[in-house]
């Protein structure tokens, strides 16, 4: 089953390390689990409008946590890190 654009790109990873990262022109979103590069990069030059170089894709394990005598996992995140071309922005939140 082919994922459509919306699917693709769940939502942008705000985080301390990722905001140091947009200077130098590197966005982090989490992705869907069966979105691969090139999916990734095209639903992101479509969506914002802006050309990809390079993108980077990890995947992280959900831990075990402890509920009482139950252990459960978190669920799996796939994250992917997009380069841009120099002078491409991408506007996450306003005011950034």
């Amino acid at each position: 089953m082919a994922l459509t654009m919306q699917e693709v790109l769940v939502k942008p990873l705000i985080t301390e390390k990722g905001t140091a990262q947009q200077e130098s022109g590197k966005y982090t979103f989490q992705v869907s689990p069966q979105a691969n590069k090139i999916r990734i990069k095209e639903a992101v030059e479509k969506t914002f409008n802006v050309k990809v170089v390079d993108v980077n894709i990890c995947l992280n394990r959900g831990k075990a946590k402890r509920y009482g005598p139950r252990m459960m996992r978190t669920p799996d995140m796939k994250k992917a890190i997009v380069t841009l071309r120099p002078g491409d922005k991408i506007q996450l939140i306003e005011g950034l």
